[in-house]
């Protein structure tokens, strides 16, 4: 069947407006049926055990010494350390048990026989069963005996330090901030065993996995995850009937002149967006030497080979895991963003022939803002966590503490006007395309996806440090996860469709309804489909199936792009040994199958609501963010660095070979990582999670065990590939800086023209 562009574009506009009424009516109804912190938790006899005023000071000790990058708080945040919801649980469970076989039998309760064993299990089962929701909670005896003792645990942990944990001394500055820590963990801890009121379940769906505590899976998450199954096979039927009823069209090389790169001319604004190249080449190796970092902290807790001994440096106290950890997350997204934002400001007079006044000394402003920003914010980072920072200012100057948005609140701002200037000068390269095409046109969906980055980006700015974690979470996955399934996908299928268009492969008018067919169900199934991230901290349990439905069917547009980059690939074949784009080329194509495997394949996998309540903050999701991160988005961004490096970089003096070496190099070691080690210990976690409990599968325990280890070490070959990849890419970049072409002036009457071709009116 035959779909025009039009009736798409409409259909775009509904899927968003609908989007954002389905968020925004959730975000209210989340805020009102958020889980409470008690003004006062009190003991037997009265006395006062915390206050709302402390659980709230312990979640800012919290993001002000980094620790969500060290362990994690609701499953979510790094799987290094425990995770603080599940061992503050585990704690009081434990501590519980043994204050009850004291009272009762005068004994420990690993001295006790089964049968007594079990009254007192059947006790702290009660005891813990019996959590009120009411501005005043009132503990046992044994509750009260618990909490004080987890408290002076984290003292000891994360005051004192522990270094077999990973933890140095002071990561915490005072034993009080820690026992306020401790508060904030155990209310974590509390809301998970108890029953959301005029429900029979927990506010966090009996998450994590405790069976000593009562926390077991509920019948909804069995029931959903079979429904995910069956749409499932009914969405992949879909978005196989979509892509061969609907009437698309495929790449063809014959079709269209492919340009030769001697012939298309360069701008200085051209020149100057190139730039953004060697600067994310630079974040993307300190990136790539943190990640071996990182990987060798599992095995290693407390130095690296001995250097620090032979220096006499304390690396852990130096740069600890979960500053470590921070640096190779925020530059992560800056190298990809860079590059993104570098081939959007590349595009323009790629494709219009048009150089707006000013627009090289805009662009150049932009990078140096942008190295401002990175510098700056990292910078922050790390003095705020190091405490040269204090009082109100350190979620504002330093670190916000956060993962993924660990920079302060000062340095997001400077980003989202970054952002704003990065679409503001977008739009000015491609107005001769904006004046000429309609609203749903290849140059307005750039423009579009910049400003929806933007817009998303603004949901960050919505808590503060002393906002309820849970809501807190709501709004960041906004920023996190919203960006990948929305703004970023859309931009993707956009960018991608323009290259292929400059690089000859598809017709503009082809093009345009590609990109809006797809970004109508990118769109249409993924920022609904954010809410699985909802379905253990907190939010209401109306999350769970919007959440199973949604994750499911953004299979559908994964199916499409996965369809689409091998039929590219088939024209590629077409085009024979004189195709000159051939290498980023493959890296699209590259982007295209990782994004099927670490988007699809395993999000779904861990999104599966059963399998996920095992395996919330486990090396599966590591598995799944590594592929889809770096596998979809990374290749996309380094193939889109490629094609700006063949055309500005004179013609005599360009060489792929390194390059070559480099993508082989990075998709081999990323396989190796994923497939080898990262998934297998990932499946190990989650046999032990359903086996003895979730606490336990994130334990020292657990990581310490031989198999564990020796996976741990299987990465190390992966982990070499991608880091030597790096450092080529880096060099070669760094050649390729020394040898490009001079700018040139357009001449309109040159038939190999992109622009010129562009303004045919071509397809239908």
């Amino acid at each position: 069947m035959e779909v025009n562009r039009g009736t798409l574009a409409k259909l775009l506009a509904i899927v968003f407006v609908f989007n954002l009424l389905v968020m925004g009516a959730g975000a209210l109804y989340s805020y009102e049926h958020t889980p409470p912190i008690p003004k006062e938790v009190t003991g037997p006899d009265g006395g006062t055990v915390a206050t709302d005023a402390q659980v709230r000071e312990g979640k800012t000790v919290m993001q002000q010494n980094g620790l969500m990058n060290h362990g994690s708080i609701l499953g979510n945040g790094a799987y290094y350390g425990v995770d603080y919801t599940a061992d503050a649980l585990q704690l009081k469970t434990q501590l519980m048990r043994e204050y009850y076989a004291d009272e009762r039998y005068g004994r420990a309760y690993d001295a006790l026989p089964a049968e007594d064993q079990a009254a007192v299990d059947s006790l702290v089962k009660s005891d813990l069963a019996d959590g009120t929701v009411e501005a005043r909670v009132q503990y046992s005896s044994a509750e009260l005996y618990a909490h004080q003792q987890v408290r002076e645990e984290y003292v000891e942990r994360y005051h004192e330090g522990a270094r077999e944990r990973g933890v140095p001394a002071d990561t915490i500055d005072s034993a009080e901030e820690a026992r306020r820590f401790a508060d904030f963990a155990l209310w974590t801890a509390w809301i998970s065993h108890t029953d959301r009121p005029g429900g029979d379940a927990s506010f966090t769906n009996e998450w994590p996995y405790a069976p000593g505590a009562g926390n077991v899976p509920t019948g909804g998450a069995m029931i959903w995850s079979s429904i995910s199954l069956v749409l499932l096979v009914g969405g992949a039927g879909v978005g196989v009937w979509l892509y061969k009823s609907v009437e698309l069209p495929e790449p063809k090389v014959g079709a269209v002149e492919i340009p030769d790169p001697s012939e298309v001319d360069l701008y200085p604004s051209q020149r100057a967006a190139s730039r953004f190249i060697p600067v994310a080449a630079g974040l993307f190796l300190v990136q790539t030497l943190l990640g071996g970092l990182l990987a060798h902290y599992y095995v290693e807790r407390d130095g690296f080979f001995g250097l620090g001994e032979l220096l006499g440096v304390d690396i852990l106290a130096l740069f600890p895991f979960s500053m470590a950890k921070t640096f190779h997350l925020d530059l992560a997204i800056l190298w990809i963003a860079t590059l993104w934002l570098g081939a959007g400001l590349f595009l323009p007079a790629l494709l219009t022939g048009h150089e707006p006044d000013r627009q090289k000394t805009y662009i150049h402003v932009l990078l140096g803002a942008l190295v401002v920003a990175a510098v700056g914010g990292l910078g922050g980072v790390w003095l705020g966590a190091q405490g040269y920072i204090d009082g109100g200012l350190w979620w504002i100057l330093g670190n916000e503490g956060l993962e993924y948005l660990e920079v302060g609140r000062l340095w997001q701002f400077g980003l989202l006007a970054g952002f704003v200037l990065w679409t503001a000068l977008v739009a000015r390269g491609f107005k001769p395309m904006l004046d000429r095409e309609p609203r749903y046109g290849l140059a307005h969906m750039i423009v579009y996806a910049g400003g929806s980055i933007g817009l998303l980006f603004v949901s960050g700015m919505l808590y503060t440090p002393q906002t309820n974690i849970v809501m807190t979470e709501f709004w960041r996955w906004w920023v996190v996860h919203m960006w990948v399934e929305g703004a970023f996908e859309f931009f993707i299928v956009a960018v991608v469709s323009l290259t292929l268009v400059s690089m000859g492969l598809l017709r503009k008018r082809s093009a345009e309804k590609a990109v809006v067919f797809e970004a109508l169900f990118v769109m249409g199934t993924g920022v609904i489909g954010v809410s699985h991230h909802y379905w253990w901290v907190g939010q209401p349990d109306v999350w769970v199936p919007l959440g199973t439905v949604f994750s499911t069917l953004e299979l559908i547009p994964l199916v499409l792009i996965l369809f689409e980059a091998i039929n590219e690939y088939r024209a590629l074949a077409t085009a024979g040994e004189d195709f000159p784009y051939t290498l980023p080329f493959m890296f699209i194509v590259a982007s295209g199958l990782w994004n099927f495997v670490g988007a699809g394949v395993l999000g779904f996998f861990i999104n599966l609501p059963l399998i996920n309540y095992y395996e919330h903050g486990t090396y599966l999701t590591v598995g799944h963010a590594h592929a889809a991160m770096f596998g979809a988005f990374g290749f996309l961004a380094l193939g889109m660095a490629t094609y700006m490096l063949r055309l500005s970089t004179a013609p005599g003096e360009w060489v792929e070979k390194r390059l070559r070496w480099a993508f082989w190099m990075w998709n081999v070691g990323l396989a190796v990582m994923v497939f080898v080690s990262v998934l297998p210990v990932g499946f190990l976690q989650l046999d032990a999670a359903f086996t003895e409990s979730y606490a336990y599968a994130r334990s020292l325990e657990f990581y310490n065990s031989e198999t564990v280890q020796l996976l741990f070490w299987a990465r190390m070959p992966g982990d070499t590939l991608i880091i030597l990849g790096t450092a080529l890419f880096a060099y070669d970049v760094l050649v390729k800086r020394f040898s490009l072409r001079d700018v040139s002036i357009s001449d309109e009457d040159r038939p190999s023209s992109i622009p010129n071709r562009l303004r045919a009116e071509d397809d239908d």
